[in-house]
């Protein structure tokens, strides 16, 4: 299991950055990992929607996850649940008010499926990685 949590400050208003946040098509504006999201259930943000996420796999291979919204409550909390044959992830995103915006607080939990789960091992680092060039993006994203 590998797990990465950041906490971004924005200028945005909890609304403006929920809204963002919650329609998950906007991930590849910031998460340099994804390559294509393609929406396959509902139309925009919203509890029970679907999308399937490609990503830059292990050994230059993509990968698809197929993504569900789980919770989403305007303007302070969006989770998102992942999977494909090999791993499961599990995002929450929480917006909180400041005086000056928001801070967005973006938490992730990464886990290697039964088949995959000696790979757990290293996953944290790898993880770690990704997460940090995730941080940066949205980083410039919210400002």
């Amino acid at each position: 299991m590998a797990h990465f949590v950041t906490t971004v400050p924005s200028s945005k208003s909890p609304e403006e950055a929920f809204a963002y946040m919650s329609d998950i098509r906007n991930f590849a504006q910031w998460d340099k990992g994804i390559k294509k999201i393609d929406q396959v259930v509902g139309d925009g943000a919203g509890v029970g929607s679907g999308y399937d996420i490609t990503v830059k796999g292990f050994g230059g291979k993509d990968s698809v996850f197929r993504y569900v919204t789980l919770e989403c409550d305007s303007p302070t909390n969006v989770l998102v649940k992942g999977k494909n044959w090999m791993f499961t992830s599990v995002d929450r995103v929480t917006i909180t008010p400041t005086a000056t915006g928001c801070d967005v607080t973006y938490d992730a939990v990464l886990t290697a499926n039964l088949i995959a789960w000696p790979v757990n091992i290293m996953l944290g680092r790898v993880f770690d990685k990704v997460g940090a060039v995730a941080t940066r993006g949205l980083t410039k994203v919210l400002a």
